[in-house]
């Protein structure tokens, strides 16, 4: 039977938190400041694209390569860097004079979040159980949901979508301090004792394979895990194709809700502005909440119930009606979403093997930013086109293609055992719709 994860330390956690949050609030200003910053640099709506590709190529060059920058540099110094990275990229968004250097600046943006995202993934995976896992997504959802009252705030004082920016580039300057203020904390992994019958547990990758320390009698040979092996399962692809789908109803939704509610549903923009807060805000009390239900009731149930919860939500939006209908969709979205994310990395383990687990999360959150990225920029052309009512009608398609693949991914086989100190085979009832284990070295 796998023991609990050892407590992490509460300055650690406390960062962690914190920088979940700094990578939510960039996302949250640009729903809302888009409109002026169409406006200043005088360029259509679908030129959002351009922002979002420039930073999805960062995010997943960064989140791909960092499961092997982390076996280099530590994720203490991954951190730090990365968040210091993101806040220059932030001040260059608040003095940009042509939306070409604001591309630049997303493509810098991009790096570091993305490595940011992916380091602390695939620390927490291992460190953290799945209260605290769904709490740091939550703390996200929370950044996203400040980022919109941000730049709603700058904009009815007066003041230009540039301050948005600034004021998010000095806090993150503020946490990239605190990062490299404790890089060494960062590399004393959390102490994990395994049962006595026991003779290995897993810990950290190595940059090329994945480490395997005896817990008795010695350290055991580096088992090496060649990164085709990887490549070749099913597993990888189908919870790879996951992320793009889930996160491009989160980004999708939280970018055009501004839009659709002031042009397609008639709000004020200040109001408008609030019920995007509250969609994000739905994610975020959606995660404090369901970390604690994820433990009793377990990951297939839980996700189950949120991706249906996503396609009602949807289909609330989609529906022609008064704007209160729209809002209520958005937030049935959002609290029905805010699981999915971290219970999908949470068990990449279990779908993956714990080999190729830190692999995958960094394809997944790559996945993840390409869904960020493409699918949102590609509404933006649909809308243009046509009218920002068909938004309801996009998501909704992709909440029922994310639910059939779920489903079908559920009835795969497993690629075998996560670890070798598995409560239960890969696969088994215990695993699949049983209490969640915690994921934790040695698994």
């Amino acid at each position: 039977m796998s023991t609990p994860p050892a407590r992490p330390r509460a300055s650690l956690l406390l960062l962690a938190y914190l920088a979940f949050v700094s990578l939510g609030l960039p996302d949250g200003l640009l729903g809302v400041g888009w409109p002026s910053i169409r406006g200043d640099f005088d360029v259509p709506t679908e030129a959002v694209g351009w922002v979002l590709t420039a930073g999805t190529v960062g995010y997943l060059t960064s989140s791909v390569l960092a499961g092997f920058t982390l076996a280099r540099i530590g994720v203490g110094a991954l951190l730090a860097g990365s968040t210091l990275l993101a806040s220059l990229a932030l001040t260059g968004y608040s003095v940009s004079p042509v939306l070409a250097v604001l591309v630049g600046c997303a493509l810098l943006l991009g790096l570091g979040s993305g490595a940011v995202d992916s380091g602390l993934n695939a620390y927490a995976a291992g460190a953290f159980g799945p209260r605290h896992m769904n709490w740091l997504h939550a703390f996200f959802g929370l950044g996203v949901a400040i980022g919109p009252l941000i730049m709603t705030g700058v904009l009815s004082t007066g003041l230009a979508w540039r301050w948005g920016y600034g004021i998010v580039a000095g806090a993150q300057l503020v946490l990239a301090a605190a990062f490299a203020l404790t890089v060494r904390a960062w590399h004393r992994a959390p102490a994990v004792t395994a049962p006595a019958v026991t003779a290995q547990a897993v810990t950290a990758p190595t940059e090329v394979g994945v480490a395997v320390q005896a817990t008795a009698g010695g350290p055991a040979p580096t088992v090496r895990v060649p990164v085709r092996d990887t490549l070749r399962l099913p597993a990888v692809w189908s919870g790879t194709l996951a992320f793009v789908l889930y996160v491009a109803i989160e980004v999708s939704a939280g970018l055009w809700a501004f839009l659709l509610l002031t042009d397609g549903r008639g709000l004020s923009a200040a109001l408008a502005g609030g019920c995007v807060s509250a969609y994000w805000g739905s994610l975020f009390v959606g995660r404090v909440v369901q970390g604690l239900v994820a433990e009793r009731l377990g990951a297939g149930l839980v996700l189950r119930v949120s991706l249906a919860g996503m396609a009602v939500g949807a289909a609330l939006i989609a529906v022609p009606g008064p704007a209160v209908l729209a809002v209520l969709g958005l937030v049935v979205v959002g609290f029905a979403a805010a699981p999915v994310f971290p219970l999908l990395t949470l068990t990449t383990a279990d779908r993956v093997g714990a080999k190729h687990a830190d692999r995958a999360i960094g394809l997944q959150i790559g996945a993840a930013g390409i869904g960020a990225a493409l699918v949102p920029a590609g509404l933006g052309v649909l809308i243009g086109q046509t009218s920002v009512q068909v938004l309801g009608s996009a998501l909704l398609a992709l909440a029922l293609a994310l639910l059939a693949l779920y489903e079908w991914g559920a009835r795969r086989p497993t690629a075998g055992p996560p670890g070798p100190v598995a409560a239960a085979p890969a696969g088994s009832e215990a695993q699949t719709s049983g209490p969640v284990r915690p994921v934790v070295d040695g698994r």
